[in-house]
């Protein structure tokens, strides 16, 4: 999916919650910003470093935890659908498509664990 300011390929993240664990608030934000619902991983597979411009204009460094989500569908309605872009990919394609090396990395890591167990 696209971010929304520059429109640059992402995957969904947001900010933690208080009181809910990581990986429930990335399955929250898989719906939120891409519709998709599924069985979410507790433990991270991976993180990436990105740089936000924040509304004042500061540029803030943010470390981002990967949380693997099995989509078992994707919602005909959801709060960011006309906010955003949404793009099935392949593994591969979805790697080239985001700008973060290490988001890349993890993509393709998760795409040849899921080869190996298929």
């Amino acid at each position: 999916m696209t971010s929304r300011e520059t429109r640059r390929w992402i995957i969904p993240k947001g900010w933690p919650q208080k009181g809910k664990a990581p990986h429930r608030s990335a399955a929250r934000e898989a719906f939120e910003e891409a519709g998709v619902v599924g069985a979410i991983r507790r433990r991270s597979i991976g993180s990436f470093s990105y740089e936000k411009r924040l509304k004042k204009g500061a540029l803030v460094e943010f470390e981002v935890l990967v949380f693997a989500l099995r989509v078992k569908g994707q919602s005909n309605k959801w709060p960011e659908r006309k906010e955003r872009e949404v793009k099935w990919l392949s593994a591969r394609a979805a790697a080239k498509a985001v700008r973060e090396p290490q988001l890349g990395e993890i993509i393709r890591r998760l795409a040849r664990t899921r080869a190996i167990r298929a």
